[in-house]
């Protein structure tokens, strides 16, 4: 009976499946829980005249500094797509292709659920342009490598050039930074070693996806490093002035925030993301910690995501304008 055993296997494999699906889901809501609770506690002290005083205190040069850094680290998102479609060979004007990674990203980034709304956003906007329904989500998903090798690169190297100062600020020890940076590495230099000995291929349910070469993985990896320094430099300039740490020392503390906030699956990793911050910044003003973060969001999501939304409008405006005088 080689059909009722493959069936059984088959529906073992699905209940499996089902269930870690409902352990990862189960520890995400915890993540965010936990997270919040902190974040409740760290604030309980702060009052509304502390962020306000916060947010008046932000001078012009560093709101424009920090502006520059939020177009610095869109600019290299549009590289995450740009290199995608390099892999699928697959040509698309530059115009286009910065269109849709801005607007997905600055749209998912402030409403959560990735794959919904940068998807949905990258297919109204690629499939114009010819691309199959399996092209975008292939896009999708060599993107995503591009985002974890640049996280991975720089939580390495600053765990291991920071090992000592952080041990300090994350309560853990010179040995743990510097092996968790190691191993960081480690992977990221695994991956390029394992994809430039051949060509490689990861299969989903009967979906083959072939993996970026050597050339386009380090491609990968600088426009990644690129666009995880930029947006940890935004949040840096807004921090108040007595901040004494290097910026070296700060990005690991920004992509640690950064990784728990997208395990926690909550948009733009709200509440774990800052909650890590505050923990690490714990020696600064409260107040003026979490205005800079508030300030932070404004900057790097809401001005992003309003922006976006009046791109996608006049996009579509323009399409319909087209089509009306028989333009192709």
């Amino acid at each position: 009976m080689p059909d009722a055993t493959t069936a059984a296997e088959g529906a073992a494999s699905k209940r499996s499946r089902s269930r870690y699906a409902w352990l990862g889901t189960a520890a995400s809501i915890i993540l965010f829980a936990v997270s919040l609770g902190v974040l409740w506690k760290l604030v309980q002290t702060v009052t509304w005249a502390d962020l306000r005083k916060a947010f008046v205190d932000a001078s012009s040069d560093q709101l424009g500094l920090a502006f520059l850094f939020v177009f610095v680290s869109y600019l290299f998102l549009t590289g995450y797509d740009a290199l995608a479609l390099r892999q699928l060979r697959v040509t698309v004007p530059y115009r286009i292709t910065a269109l849709a990674s801005f607007t997905s990203y600055a749209v998912s980034f402030t409403l959560g659920f990735p794959l919904l709304t940068a998807g949905t956003i990258r297919y109204w906007i690629y499939s114009r342009q010819g691309l199959t329904a399996a092209k975008i989500a292939a896009l999708t998903v060599i993107a995503g490598f591009t985002f974890w090798l640049g996280m991975g690169v720089v939580l390495g190297l600053s765990l291991i050039i920071e090992a000592s100062q952080l041990a300090g600020l994350a309560f853990t020890s010179i040995r743990i930074n510097q092996g968790v940076g190691l191993f960081a590495l480690a992977l990221v230099l695994g991956y390029l070693a394992w994809v430039s000995a051949k060509r490689r291929h990861v299969t989903i349910r009967q979906w083959r996806l072939e993996l970026p070469g050597a050339s386009v993985s380090l491609g990968q990896m600088v426009v990644g490093i690129g666009d995880v320094c930029a947006a940890a430099a935004v949040l840096y300039v807004l921090m108040p002035a007595g901040l004494a740490i290097g910026f070296t020392t700060f990005l690991a503390i920004y992509v640690l925030a950064a990784m728990l906030g997208i395990a926690s699956n909550a948009p733009g990793g709200l509440g774990v993301f800052e909650a890590t911050i505050l923990l690490a910044l714990s020696s600064l003003p409260r107040e003026q910690v979490l205005g800079s973060l508030l300030l932070f969001r404004i900057c790097y999501y809401v001005v992003p995501f309003v922006t976006a939304l009046a791109m996608l409008g006049a996009y579509e405006i323009v399409k319909r304008a087209g089509r009306s005088r028989g333009d192709p």
